[in-house]
């Protein structure tokens, strides 16, 4: 995409379905406004709040690789695992930041998944208030979706994602239900001959049970759909709206946000928000401080303690997530119940907010690695952090 204009061969556009897929994600990750349709999520119109910087050296910190014991440099760590920006918070200073690729520190990059955290952070946070009540049948607040997979389901199912869907997130198999569903959404191209549903509404109303609710863990995108389109109802905002008001003009961020939407303007909330990377630790930074950040408490302490707290791990290890042994979901985030308490969002290809209370740090990372499931990039970046962590505990 370099020159006015680039050389046929060179460009990237959403008619291409590879603009998502490597090599091309390193460049559409940060340009995705230049892609698609979007929705604004305001920053607000008061000042960013401070970042103090305070550098510390980290880039020589070693780490052994998980399951091989190969050791590695935090510097050898962010390459192998296509890094395309880090911020390190500690103490809430700025203490390591980076950016690599196509990546600038004011240009927002796609959070992919950790946009679920997000909806089920302002879900948690409808919750404690009482607009939204957790064990209520989704259909009180979804009557369209009785007929569906969600027709027997709580809310609480659906938040902590403990619901039997038949739809697959097998990133790597073209005919999987996560491909439907970003079709659906217009995140993919359509074939001319296309004659599927034509917005994610559509598509959530087309779901069907296999399994039972309640009894494990499984991992679905539509399940963050279904909370955003809950979130909508129970609030009588758009996410982009709801977001701005409660989280983005209250954290002092510094870009304004957006999601990616569908033909009729619904956010994806289930991987379409985009962030400047420092405002993604900012919202990191609130969570680690239990809600109180910028002056004020933005979240009620009991939404972070009850995420910090996770879910059952019983109902998670079903899940068969080799590298995360003994974790658990609560609220759409990933809480590693290990010593220092660590919690995280997770997208695919290596989007993360990491952060570890014990050390009062706060890691926010954007990323483009070629293989979209965490699986590929965890035993290079958890042990990364866990190792960044423990340097910082000695300061």
């Amino acid at each position: 995409m370099q020159g006015f204009p680039p050389p046929p061969e060179k460009l990237i556009t959403f008619e291409d379905p590879a603009y998502l897929s490597p090599p091309f994600n390193r460049w559409s990750l940060s340009h995705i406004r230049e892609l698609v349709p979007t929705a604004n999520v305001w920053r607000g119109t008061g000042t960013p709040s401070p970042l103090r910087a305070a550098p510390v050296t980290l880039d020589g910190v070693r780490l052994k690789v998980m399951g091989t014991g190969e050791e590695l440099t935090f510097a050898q760590s962010l390459e192998r695992n296509y890094t395309d920006g880090i911020v390190v918070l500690h103490k809430g200073s700025i203490v390591y930041e980076k950016y690599f690729g196509a990546l600038t520190p004011e240009r927002p990059h796609l959070a992919m998944s950790v946009t679920k955290t997000f909806v089920g952070t302002l879900a948690a946070l409808l919750a404690e208030e009482g607009t939204l009540k957790p064990d209520a049948p989704v259909t009180q607040y979804l009557p369209e979706m009785k007929d569906t997979a969600y027709g027997d389901a709580t809310v609480r199912q659906v938040m902590d994602m403990t619901i039997g869907v038949n739809y697959s997130e097998n990133y790597a198999d073209p005919k999987a239900g996560i491909r439907d569903y970003a079709r659906a959404g217009g995140i993919r191209p359509r074939d001319k001959d296309y004659a599927g549903p034509k917005t994610f509404y559509e598509y959530l109303q087309t779901l069907q049970k296999e399994g039972q609710h309640g009894q494990a863990f499984a991992y679905k995108t539509v399940n963050a759909e279904v909370l955003a389109w809950v979130v909508r109802r129970a609030s009588g905002k758009s996410l982009a709206q709801l977001m701005s008001e409660r989280i983005w003009s209250r954290i002092g961020a510094e870009q304004d946000a957006y999601f990616m939407v569908d033909r009729i303007g619904t956010e994806a909330g289930g991987g379409g928000l985009n962030t400047a990377l420092r405002d993604l630790a900012r919202f990191g930074e609130m969570m680690r401080n239990h809600g109180r950040y910028n002056g004020q408490q933005i979240l009620p302490k009991a939404v972070v303690d009850d995420i910090q707290r996770g879910a059952d791990k019983a109902q998670f290890a079903k899940a068969g997530y080799a590298t995360l042994p003994g974790w658990s979901y609560r609220n759409m985030w990933w809480v590693s119940h290990n010593a220092d308490g660590a919690y995280m969002a997770r997208g695919i290809h290596g989007q993360a907010i990491y952060i570890d209370p014990k050390a009062q740090m706060v890691i926010a990372r954007y990323a483009s690695h070629p293989i979209a499931a965490n699986g590929a990039n965890d035993p290079i970046s958890l042990p990364a952090y866990q190792a960044v962590a423990d340097e910082l505990m000695k300061k």
